[in-house]
């Protein structure tokens, strides 16, 4: 089950984001704020998994509250809600999971909510994959099995350069291939934590032995170069793990 806050200046708005919420039976609607004070001290209160943000509040905008959170060590998923669509490009610059518009399509909030649970690990809305695999002992091997082109390959986890999620689809780049496979990025984040693959942002999962150089980039991020050449961004939520695992 997903916890959630709702940030919105508009009582109604709250109400009705809250009642579409609870119908999925995938989202526990944990508190609701109207302004970014509030909003601050409940999310260091509550530790939600999501944060559905307005953008424009009474005191303040919820673009503001959302730079705000990305210097948290553990930072909750953010939703941009709202009426005004001119601020999408922005939103997802402050990585954001979605970006849903005024009125509320309850359609349209339940394939957020899915991809929120992907996100998270969360098998039908009940319990992590990561507290499920402590029940589900699996000895790591060299090798990985993925489904590509209606054929079960086994590739050296060794040549993985990178996992990422690209439009929906999952992509294995390796040294000498590239693999379009359906399942999640979660998936082989759960399959290979026993590897040196690890996510080093919300769209990719990297080889700390395939890369080759680190490039500062800006707001104090990173683009990772790998073997062949690629960039891998790291986004601040995952900057503090990465400098802790290669020591930089």
């Amino acid at each position: 089950m997903l916890r959630a806050l709702i940030v919105d200046d508009e009582p109604l708005a709250r109400d009705e984001l809250t009642y579409i919420l609870r119908r999925t039976k995938r989202v526990d609607v944990a508190g609701e704020a109207e302004n970014m004070e509030d909003a601050y001290a409940q999310i260091g209160q509550l530790m939600p998994d999501v944060v559905f943000l307005d953008i424009q509040l009474a005191e303040g905008s919820g673009l503001d509250l959302a730079k705000q959170l990305l210097s948290f060590d553990r930072r909750p998923e953010i939703v941009f809600a709202t009426a005004y669509d001119e601020y999408a490009l922005k939103a997802f610059e402050l990585e954001a999971v979605d970006y849903i518009l005024k009125p509320f399509d309850e359609y349209r909030i339940q394939q957020t909510v899915e991809k929120l649970c992907k996100l998270n690990g969360l098998r039908d809305g009940s319990q992590p994959l990561k507290a499920l695999q402590k029940f589900v002992p699996r000895e790591q091997t060299d090798k990985l099995a993925i489904t590509a082109q209606d054929r079960i390959l086994l590739v050296n986890i060794c040549r993985i350069l990178y996992i990422s999620s690209v439009e929906g689809k999952t992509v294995i780049v390796t040294e000498d291939a590239q693999y379009t496979v359906s399942d999640s990025l979660v998936t082989f984040e759960q399959k290979l934590h026993n590897s040196p693959i690890v996510r080093v942002h919300r769209a990719f999962l990297v080889n700390l032995d395939g890369i080759v150089e680190i490039q500062p980039w800006f707001h104090s991020t990173y683009n990772l170069i790998m073997k062949d050449g690629s960039k891998v961004p790291v986004s601040r939520t995952h900057m503090k793990e990465l400098k802790q695992l290669i020591g930089f």
